[in-house]
């Protein structure tokens, strides 16, 4: 009990649930952008462009880390405008983590969405712009709702996704205690220091949670 109540056990929870909130919301705005704006285009370069926002699902997540730290660095152009904004730089910070889970997650998220949307029927669609519905009205009032449970899935898989972040965030958040550190990180600081019974609690939790979200998704295609 006393170390389920201490803050090196709860903090990581807690930071945890932050950044893959957090994440997880931001992935969700960022693929439904980047689809209404690549939906039904035909112009050159689009798989391209579609790969790279793929390109993080099978990157290593030390290699996405890397490219933020040099996109995001104190010495880089993004890093400079931010700390001249914020007057603090984003490495190292919660939000860094936010957007290490974020850079991960989205290529998942995206990916349900397009699979859900490809799949509505396109008689539907065209009735819709036969009616004179323009793209917004089109995707607020048809496509959304009719992809709903694929945008869930989605979310559950991107979810998933950004709590179990590890490589991308230990390099471009670092593992501060009760800043940075997460759960994976935590499971790591804790097998360094030969701390089994914090690693087990803290993978226990995590299995539980990837369980019960992949649970619900088998459910929701069964349904």
């Amino acid at each position: 009990m006393d170390l389920i109540q201490s803050e090196s056990f709860l903090s990581p929870i807690s930071i945890s649930l932050k950044v893959g909130i957090a994440a997880t919301i931001l992935s969700l705005i960022i693929a439904l952008i980047l689809h209404y704006l690549l939906f039904e285009s035909t112009f050159p370069g689009k798989s391209i462009i579609e790969t790279i926002i793929m390109l993080p699902m099978v990157l290593p997540p030390t290699v996405v880390g890397f490219i933020l730290l040099l996109s995001f660095g104190k010495t880089s152009i993004l890093g400079q405008m931010i700390e001249s904004v914020f007057h603090a730089p984003i490495i190292f910070t919660i939000y860094a983590a936010i957007l290490a889970s974020t850079m991960v997650a989205t290529p998942l998220m995206y990916q349900s969405i397009k699979i859900g949307i490809e799949n509505i029927s396109k008689d539907t669609m065209n009735a819709a712009k036969v009616d004179g519905a323009s793209q917004f009205k089109m995707y607020q009032a048809i496509i959304i709702p009719l992809a709903k449970s694929s945008i869930l899935t989605g979310v559950l898989l991107a979810f998933a996704r950004a709590i179990g972040e590890f490589g991308a965030t230990l390099i471009f958040a670092g593992n501060i205690p009760g800043i940075t550190e997460t759960m994976p990180t935590a499971i790591y600081v804790a097998i360094e220091n030969n701390d089994m019974q914090l690693a087990f609690l803290f993978v226990a939790i995590m299995i539980a949670l990837s369980f019960i979200m992949m649970l619900i998704i088998q459910k929701m295609k069964k349904d």
